[in-house]
Order: structure tokens, then C-alpha cells, then sequence
């Protein structure tokens, strides 16, 4: 079996790609598990950190078409569709969201549809397809109203997965994600960077700049659960979607001054001292317009799972690190 990871050199599609090394084998055409025998990791640089014959680096344009075309072929039944410019990048970048969030998503598409290989198809979607007068918690059904350009090229994906899937050109399924935290790494231009960053510094022992209220409601998940959840997500029955092939995944919810509290508990008061709260208009205005939290009742339903509490998530990131603790 094939599998190709777009993205594959960030921090979610190397995270990915290692658990499918360690898993071995994925569902296949037959409905079976096949084993993994190539996973190729598409993105503008290459991945570092892999030491395994089963890893195939091709660095390139996503929104190329020969670059697509040399990536995914007759043999390909399974791809990873993560890259993606970040919320707070599409918004201030018009073309380049729309090349590489919309067009290089209808490009991979369109060569399943040539190539008649009907492969799974992941696609990463976001809580910021949501937006305007929601209820506190969003049930499944809920109204899609993107309030940002990165919103809305998501849901331009998700109804692309959905219409290609419904010609069965391919077996897709989009994963509304909750914001990740804690990532590792450095900040990025994601209006919800705050959101690992508030954590992950003041763990390193340097200062942060939180551009949100404490009272700021976040849907989070930590990377372990995202990962587990890509992987359900593929493995799932792709007909147990019924005609929606896009959901809203299982997350926390928790405010900023949560979260805040959760590092206090775990790592104590002067960690805390290192975090400066120094509200941003534009952040606040993305973030705000998207929901804290979810019934996702059909996630639930399909087996999708969520974190416990922030703590633990914190604890995680310790681990996964390797952050001695406070």
C-alpha cells in the first residue's frame, strides 16, 4: 500500500507518518488491512528525522499539477490531505489561501478522478468553518458561515471531498479539527498560535503574549488525540457517513483562563508570571468568530475521541518533549 502525506514535513504529517511506520498497515480497497509498504511526505521543504526504506521525500509546489501528478499514482490508496496556508496567513494572503488551501485541494482530487483508483481521501478541515450567531454548544447541523478566508476555503474542501465522493471518484472524509495545543516548535502565522504558545513558553522558561481575553472559549486537542483521530478517521466505513462526508471531531472545551490555570497546576505560579495578556484586535476578531464547543454527536457516534482535560494535555506535551517538570 501507498499512502501519500501532504504536508508531510510539518508537525502534524511527520507526527503521522512515524505512527503509520509503528502501525504497519492501514485499510485498504478490499476493506482489509494491507501493509505499508511506501509513504510519501509532499511539501515545499523535506521532512528531516526519518530513517526508514518505507519513506519517500518529494519536495515541490502542492497547487503544481506535475508535482501532483508525480506523487500520486495508479497505486496510491491513501492520502493525508494536511497542507494548508494557517488561518491568520490565508487572511492576510488572499491568492496564496486560495492556491494552496482551494486549488491544490481540487488538483489532488482531479488526478484521483483521472487515475479511476478511487483512493481514501483525509482532508483536514477547522472549527472556522463556523461563525456568526451560533448557540453555545454547535450541534452537527449547524448553519456553515466562515467569518474568515481560511474558514471559507475550508469549506470549499469539504464540499469538494463531498461531491467527489458522492461520484465515487474517490472514498473521502473531512475532519473538521479542533485548534492543536501544545505544539511544539515556534510560533506560527495561526490566529490560534496564542493557543500552544501561552504553554509552550513559559514551559521553556520564556515570556508570551497571550491576544485574547481569559474568558475566550477554545475547542482544543492535543496532538496525540489528533493523530489517533486521522488514523480512526481512514479507518472508518466511509458509506457510515451517509451523504455528509464532512464532521465535526470530538474536542475540549476549555477558556484561556483555564488552560492558564492547568499550567499553574502542572508546572506552578512562575511559569504563570511569564505570560503577558495583551489583547490583539485581528486575533481576536478570527478567534472570536469561531466556537468553543460542540455536540459532536456523530464523531462521538463513529468512535472519534477526545482529550480528558488540559492538564493532562500539558503533561503529554511534557512527555512527548522530553521538558523535564517543574
Amino acid at each position: 500500500m501507498h499512502v501519500v502525506i501532504t504536508g508531510g514535513a510539518g508537525f502534524l504529517g511527520s507526527r503521522l507518518a512515524r505512527q503509520l511506520l509503528r502501525r504497519g498497515q492501514l485499510i485498504g480497497h478490499n476493506g482489509q488491512p494491507q501493509t505499508i509498504t511506501r509513504i510519501t511526505l509532499l511539501d515545499v521543504v523535506a521532512a528531516s528525522g526519518f530513517d526508514d526504506s518505507r519513506i519517500d521525500m518529494v519536495t515541490g509546489d502542492i497547487a503544481d499539477a506535475a508535482v501532483i501528478a508525480k506523487v500520486i499514482g495508479p497505486e496510491t490508496q491513501s492520502i493525508f490531505h494536511l497542507a494548508a496556508i494557517v488561518s491568520g496567513q490565508a487572511e492576510a494572503d488572499f491568492a496564496l489561501g486560495m492556491k494552496i488551501n482551494f486549488d491544490a485541494t481540487r488538483l489532488i482530487l482531479e488526478r484521483a478522478r483521472a487515475l479511476g483508483s478511487v483512493p481514501r481521501v483525509v482532508f483536514t478541515s477547522s472549527v472556522a468553518v463556523f461563525g456568526g450567531d451560533l448557540p453555545a454548544q454547535v450541534p452537527d447541523h449547524a448553519l456553515l458561515m466562515p467569518q474568515s478566508s481560511y474558514g471559507a476555503q475550508k469549506v470549499m474542501g469539504e464540499l469538494l471531498i463531498n461531491d467527489y465522493s458522492r461520484k465515487g471518484y474517490i472514498d473521502g472524509r473531512a475532519l473538521r479539527m479542533p485548534t492543536i495545543s501544545v505544539r511544539p516548535g515556534v510560533p506560527n502565522k495561526a490566529a490560534s498560535s496564542f493557543a500552544s504558545g501561552i504553554i509552550r513558553e513559559p514551559l521553556n522558561g520564556q515570556a508570551a503574549i497571550c491576544p485574547v481575553g481569559p474568558a475566550t472559549r477554545m475547542w482544543l486537542m492535543s496532538p496525540r488525540q489528533a493523530i489517533a483521530n486521522l488514523i480512526h478517521g481512514h479507518e472508518i466505513n466511509g458509506a457510515d457517513l451517509g451523504l455528509a462526508r464532512f464532521l465535526s471531531i470530538d474536542g475540549l472545551s476549555v477558556t484561556v483562563q483555564q488552560m492558564v490555570d492547568a499550567l499553574r497546576q502542572v508546572a506552578g505560579d512562575d511559569v504563570i508570571k511569564l505570560i503577558t495578556w495583551q489583547d490583539d484586535d485581528a486575533i481576536k476578531r478570527i478567534v472570536n468568530s469561531w466556537p468553543g464547543n460542540f455536540t459532536a454527536t456523530r464523531a462521538k457516534a463513529l468512535g472519534f475521541t477526545a482529550d480528558q482535560d488540559f492538564a493532562s494535555i500539558i503533561r503529554a506535551h511534557l512527555e512527548d518533549e522530553a521538558i523535564p517538570a517543574h
